[in-house]
């Protein structure tokens, strides 16, 4: 068992052995190799060891180490404990438990957000770029169970098979069923009595109603997708929905030279739309997370863009004002190095591109929330186009409900 103790100015960590089993073990470690790992989060050293002697209360299974200190309103837990790039900041308002720090199977909570950050976690209080702690409560909460990682794990496995036994989901089935029997059963004398309208507002339709049914399927198992399989799968489904790409370009190198005066930085746009006339946009398209768009708290009276939002804004941003320089020298580059992936004879132009961002759900939020987000949309709509899931969902249900009412008449 673990807990945390505060002796003045120290914060302690406390480790009591539980059931018969003995504290003995600790100590070997500590002999061996200076240092003991305890929960698999926790790497204290044989220095942090406070010595239990002439304390008469004392116990032989319990071990206490300094793994901190606390000064004001923050506790300060070292970078080397906790396996993190900084010391770890806390607020003192924040109760210390196990569960703080380590979630199911003994996955470390800091050192995953350490993964994803650059700069010093801070959890509580009134620093600056602090996460709040209602935040950090619900991001506690949110971290997958054991069950949950199971089903995930399972999930993966299942995608996987499924790429290789070619099995379909419902949505392609139905989509499948449908073209082969249109194959079946219509000559070229019924499509010459029918016109070629109806039959291309039939065709349409079945293709919108496919793509979005297989994007309800997808967001109800977003999670079964690593980001990369995630971005593939929802790129295809987009160059169907908007017709004037004809083309989606990954891992596209662009040179600049603004970060180093000296010589050019290496440069790569996960993914590059383009139309018919060779013209590029670029799309940054990130799995919806439940708080993809606006924070559920507010700054001054506001409900802001969330950090990923906020950094997806900035990052299309430079990959504009990089593709913008680059000029005849970067569209030759990319329409040679991307040849294969273009049609026949198709050149790339860059001339003004445009931006679109995918991200997160809008069917989660406060009135209050959505009209927030609609000023963070207006707000950047020259330059970023920014369509969440739901808002994408409710552009294909009117483009079917259209076509319905004319395949109907």
């Amino acid at each position: 068992m673990i807990t945390f103790e505060e002796h003045g100015s120290q914060l302690v960590l406390t480790y009591e052995s539980e059931g018969f089993s003995s504290a003995d073990w600790v100590d070997e470690k500590l002999k061996a190799n200076d240092h003991v790992t305890l929960s698999r989060a926790f790497t204290v050293q044989k220095a942090d060891l406070l010595s239990s002697e002439g304390d008469e209360d004392s116990d032989e299974n319990v071990r206490r180490f300094v793994i901190g200190i606390v000064n004001g309103d923050y506790r300060t837990i070292r970078k080397d404990v906790l396996g993190l790039k900084h010391d770890l900041l806390i607020a003192t308002s924040v109760r210390l438990q196990r569960k703080t720090f380590v979630a199911a199977r003994s996955i470390s909570v800091f050192r995953r957000i350490d993964e994803l950050i650059d700069e010093q976690i801070v959890v509580g209080g009134a620093r600056m770029g602090a996460i709040p702690e209602d935040e950090f409560v619900r991001l506690l909460n949110e971290f997958p169970t054991s069950t949950e990682l199971t089903l995930y794990a399972r999930t993966r496995i299942t995608r996987v098979l499924r790429e290789y036994l070619e099995t379909m989901s419902d949505a392609e089935q139905r989509l499948a069923n449908y073209m082969a029997r249109r194959a079946r059963s219509r000559t070229e004398e019924e499509v010459e009595t029918d016109g070629r309208i109806p039959v291309a507002n039939e065709l349409e339709l079945e293709k919108f109603t496919y793509v979005r049914d297989r994007l309800v399927e997808m967001l109800k198992d977003a999670e079964g997708y690593s980001e990369a399989d995630w971005q593939t799968a929802v790129a295809d489904l987009f160059l169907l929905v908007f017709p004037q790409y004809v083309a989606v370009l990954h891992n596209v190198h662009v040179k600049e030279w603004y970060s180093n005066e000296s010589k050019s930085t290496n440069r790569y746009i996960d993914l590059m739309l383009v139309g018919a006339n060779g013209c590029v946009d670029i799309i940054e398209i990130k799995k919806p997370f439940r708080r993809g768009l606006v924070s559920e708290g507010k700054y001054r009276d506001n409900h802001v863009p969330v950090r990923e939002l906020s950094g997806s804004i900035m990052q299309a941003e430079k990959y504009l004002f990089y593709l913008s320089k680059s000029g005849r020298n970067g569209e030759k580059g990319i329409s040679t190095k991307h040849v294969t992936d273009l049609p026949s004879g198709l050149e790339i132009k860059i001339a003004n591109p445009k931006a679109i961002i995918l991200a997160g759900r809008d069917s989660n939020l406060s009135e209050q929330e959505k009209f927030d987000f609609e000023f963070v949309r207006r707000e950047y709509s020259n330059v970023v186009d920014i369509i969440s899931y739901d808002d994408l969902l409710r552009r294909l249900d009117n483009v079917i409900a259209t076509l319905t009412k004319r395949v109907s008449t």
